[in-house]
């Protein structure tokens, strides 16, 4: 059995959900979003609630059961609340500007980066060592978020890159460490 799957999807106020063909419609406050469903998967709908169902017991058709659950469940959350990442620039000379929608990024390297976000999420600079990238779809805010932090990964001996503001990056000793 499926934990994930057969969990019940609360409906906020504000959010409709729409079934046709196959693909669920999630409209809210913030935005419009559509998850495709498998072939076996049913949604069932209360007046607040949502149940995801499988036809038959295959593999296939367990695994697309929590999966789909997650995407309808990330969709309501999406619409109504919004996700969002927060990225920190650590190293001497390393900044980020704002140019239009896309973040231009100085990294130590000889030339500067321009990263555009994906659809459905934005990039803020809120300082110059710190990025905020929000949106309403979740895969799309961590891909952005991801393109971002994969141009200077954090080193694990200063510490300097791009990393997230929750992320711990474990700190090596250098080679004179252990000399006597």
């Amino acid at each position: 059995m499926s934990r994930i799957g057969n969990k019940v999807i609360e409906i906020p106020s504000g959010v409709t959900l729409a079934l046709e063909h196959n693909v669920a419609t999630v409209k809210g406050p913030k935005g419009e979003l559509k998850v495709a469903l498998p072939k076996g998967i049913t949604v069932e709908q209360d007046e607040h609630n949502i149940t995801v169902k499988r036809t038959n017991n295959e593999i296939q058709q367990r695994e697309n059961h929590g999966t789909t659950r997650a995407l309808l469940h990330n969709a309501i959350v999406g619409v109504s609340q919004g996700f969002s990442k927060k990225l920190e620039l650590v190293g001497i000379g390393f900044k980020a500007t704002q140019k239009g929608n896309a973040v231009l990024l100085d990294l130590g390297y000889s030339h500067s980066t321009t990263i555009e976000p994906e659809a459905n999420a934005t990039i803020v600079v809120k300082s110059a060592t710190e990025i905020i990238v929000e949106g309403i779809d979740r895969q799309a805010v961590g891909q952005t978020a991801a393109n971002i932090r994969a141009l200077r990964k954090p080193e694990p001996y200063l510490g300097k890159g791009v990393k997230y503001s929750d992320e711990k990056i474990l700190r090596r000793e250098g080679k004179r460490a252990g000399k006597k």
